[in-house]
């Protein structure tokens, strides 16, 4: 057999042909591996769900994805609404997305029927090593930056260096700043639940966001 010539044109069809084949693996183990990391989320999502709502005999019976506008730009929320065995409404867990410290911070927090509220737990952050962790521990119920039982309803969740009003928030130590993502989080994750039924192409939302800022 005749040994292939070495040449540019050789040595490019040699790599297109192993680009080729690589793609097509890498295609087949994407195809394999989605459905159970698809499922795993899902199995996650759930557990989160169950965990910030307090409650493992629920259901999530609608999932709405809600668009308002904070500072001038659109911000997406995943509202989960929940229901007992018997249907009775509970509340929802919201997932909600801020600029922290070092990229953003995906929260996802429960709320009752009157906005308090009831858990929550960090999704995704790009906080300093250290930061992230005392975040998902800081504010929950017992800790020094307690919000378990706090509702934005009665005013906008902060950090008590910015007012010492009833609101007020200890924020981590030294971390002003993730701790102002965290409860700006939680603030625009309740209006979004709170305002879930306003349709957001017709401008409500936006009308609502406006009369607030005034």
């Amino acid at each position: 057999m005749e040994k292939l010539k070495s040449s540019l044109t050789n040595m490019v069809l040699v790599l297109v042909g192993v680009a080729a084949i690589m793609g097509c693996l890498l295609a087949l183990v994407n195809h394999i591996t989605e459905g159970p990391i698809a499922e795993k989320d899902a199995q996650t999502l759930q557990a989160g769900i169950k965990e910030v709502m307090c409650s493992d005999a629920l259901t999530v019976a609608s999932t709405d994805t809600v668009k308002q506008e904070f500072d001038g730009k659109e911000a997406t929320f995943v509202i989960y609404k929940t229901v007992d065995a018997q249907k009775k409404d509970l509340g929802a867990a919201v997932k909600s997305t801020t600029l922290g410290f070092g990229g953003d911070l995906d929260v996802l927090v429960g709320f009752d029927t009157e906005g308090k509220v009831l858990g929550y737990t960090l999704l995704k952050h790009a906080e300093t090593p250290g930061l992230g962790a005392k975040a998902d521990k800081w504010f929950q119920k017992g800790e020094k930056g307690d919000i378990i039982g706090k509702s934005p309803a009665t005013g906008d969740l902060h950090v008590s260096k910015d007012s010492k009003d009833g609101n007020a928030i200890d924020a981590i130590t030294a971390s002003t700043i993730t701790s102002r993502a965290f409860l700006k989080a939680i603030n625009q994750a309740y209006k979004a639940y709170s305002n879930k039924g306003a349709d957001a192409e017709s401008g409500a939302t936006k009308k609502q966001e406006k009369k607030e800022e005034a």
